[in-house]
This record gives structure tokens, sequence and C-alpha cells, in this order.
């Protein structure tokens, strides 16, 4: 079974996204934070990290970059999850180590989809 590690400020986004991914057989950690994160993924080694990029303190965007130049957890996928749907987000996000960008609303099928092919490389 696949570790998802959803991290995002909002329970009712952190909520939404956990029952989706376990419904579909995933398990998944979660942190409201990307300080918290980041403490995750280095501790648990989750095979993919969804990541919120508009939270207090270290934003997406940081919390990325750290974890796709940290050689512990550089391996690990990460998925941008934002409600902002501009072009420079996207290109920013990929610029610091993110495989995919997602604008919120997801649908739980493209969620699932989008995991699926970033994990089968």
């Amino acid at each position: 079974m696949a570790v998802i590690l959803i991290i995002d400020d909002s329970p009712t986004e952190l909520h939404l996204f956990q029952n989706m991914l376990e419904k579909n057989g995933f398990v998944t950690l979660v942190a409201d934070s990307g300080e918290e994160g980041l403490k995750h993924a280095r501790s648990s080694r989750p095979d993919c990290v969804l990541m919120d990029v508009v939270m207090p303190g270290m934003n997406g965007f940081q919390a990325t970059r750290k974890l796709t130049q940290d050689p512990d957890t550089a391996g690990i996928p990460v998925i941008m999850i934002t409600s902002k749907d501009q072009e420079t987000d996207k290109i920013w996000g990929m610029r610091q180590g993110a495989v995919e960008y997602l604008v919120k609303p997801v649908s739980e099928q493209e969620l699932v989809a989008k995991i699926n092919a970033v994990m089968a490389g």
C-alpha cells in the first residue's frame, strides 16, 4: 500500500483529501504546515507528497524546494495542489521540484490518477 503525505493548512482540505485517498486504498499521513510536513517526510519517507502552496510560515514552494534538495527526500515525488490557477505559479512550482500541479477543487478520479501516474515513474 502506498503512503501519501498530505501537507495543507486547511483542516477541511486535509480531511477531504484523506478520505478520497483512503477510499482508494492509500495510507495517508497529514501535516498542517510546511515545517511539519518536512519532518514527516524525513521520518516516514512517503511514496508521494501532496503539497498545498499557500500556507503560513513556510509555503509550499519553499517546502518543495527543501524536500527536493535533501538527499534523503529528493526521490519523493511532490504534487502541488492549490486554489491559484496561474501559469506562473505552475512554472515556479515545477522549478522547485514538483512533478505535477493540480488546481482545487480536485476530483477524486483526477487526484488518484495523478498519484498513480507519478508513482509509476
